[in-house]
């Protein structure tokens, strides 16, 4: 009779793993990446659901506070998400009283997002946040590492979606 450890949390050991690295199941550096990113998204809500708001919700917040008012087609292309999801996000902040958005004086048929007051209001909460969630990814990475570390994510996240494009081109060459 074998015992599997049961998950209990995300991120945590899948049954029949040690608990203690990735399986191997999909190659371990997918199986690495796929579990942290599953517990980075976890804390991320966890930590977030005190302010009232989703990771993604926080992480627009954030930008607008760094950049100020942006098109809301700026936005998708930062995030790298399509412009559906990019609307269910603004609305959803819009219906909260957070964001508002109006017509660009620059040119009347684009949309600029900014945050209103009620939004502002929330920044040192949300900074403070993903302060912890960053102090928790410190904590793991010696100070030494964190450069090479994040050199290292980079490069790998920039194959990824050179590969997401390719893979793209090649499908519509496929037609």
């Amino acid at each position: 009779m074998s015992h599997d450890p049961a998950p209990t949390r995300a991120g945590a050991a899948e049954p029949g793993s040690s608990g203690t690295g990735p399986s191997v199941e999909f190659g371990p550096l997918s199986s690495a990446v796929v579990r942290l990113g599953r517990a980075h998204r976890a804390l991320a809500s966890q930590l977030m659901r005190e302010v009232g708001l989703r990771p993604e919700q926080g992480a627009l917040m954030m930008h607008l506070w760094a950049v100020g008012p942006v098109r809301q087609s700026a936005l998708a292309q930062h995030f790298g998400k399509d412009s559906a999801a990019t609307t269910r996000t603004v609305q959803r902040l819009e219906h909260s009283g957070y964001l508002r958005r109006r017509s660009d004086p620059s040119d009347g048929r684009a949309t600029l997002v900014e945050p209103t007051p009620a939004g502002n209001a929330l920044r040192g909460r949300v900074e403070e946040v993903w302060g912890r969630l960053e102090a928790v990814l410190e904590a793991a990475v010696p100070a030494a590492e964190r450069g090479p570390a994040l050199t290292m994510l980079q490069r790998t996240a920039d194959a990824v979606l050179a590969e997401l494009d390719a893979e793209a081109t090649r499908s519509l060459t496929e037609v």
